[in-house]
């Protein structure tokens, strides 16, 4: 069998991990060039960077949960209340760096991102999206800490409000986390 394909086994063996190791060092390079400076954002895992905004956001007055989160699940397919103490702020941060890495983000696209499956007894479960109140409320506030703004009209959307997105002063304190 080695005998009657001999060129397939040069190509195996002998150039295909050269080209391998070429484009990789290309594509490295073109990459390292892009972004010269660091960015703690993409640099650091999602949780540890998730739990070092929130402490951030601690320490910012529009970010205080309200009275009625102690009442409310997070989403329908929760069964008991929010136990957590800091979860306001933990989810403000996870949804701020979505909004940093997707650019526009709109309630919509938030409540399917943080829904989970429901459990309907004997019945198969169900994915359900999660309540929008939190997230509304979470973006109204970014938006008066002037972290994000609604997005102006983009091509392909017409007369709607596509989303949310960053403002300078919302990037620059994003990347200033460490």
């Amino acid at each position: 069998m080695l005998q009657e394909y001999p060129l397939r086994n040069f190509y195996k063996y002998i150039l295909s991990p050269l080209f391998r190791l070429n484009a990789s060092a290309f594509l490295t390079s073109s990459r390292c060039a892009n972004k010269m400076e660091k960015n703690s954002v993409y640099d650091l895992e999602a949780q540890e960077y998730n739990s070092k905004l929130a402490k951030a956001l601690k320490e910012i007055p529009e970010f205080k949960a309200p009275d009625w989160v102690a009442f409310v699940k997070s989403g329908t397919s929760k069964q008991r209340p929010i136990e957590e103490m800091d979860f306001w702020q933990k989810r403000a941060a996870s949804i701020l760096r979505q909004i940093y890495k997707r650019k526009i983000v709109g309630v919509n696209r938030l409540r399917t991102r943080y829904g989970s499956r429901k459990s309907r007894g004997f019945k198969p479960e169900e994915f359900r999206k999660a309540g929008g109140k939190i997230i509304r409320t979470i973006l109204q506030q970014a938006d008066k800490a002037g972290f994000t703004e609604i997005a102006k009209i983009i091509k392909g959307v017409k007369s709607r409000r596509p989303g949310r997105q960053l403002t300078e002063k919302g990037k620059k304190f994003m990347e200033a986390i460490e």
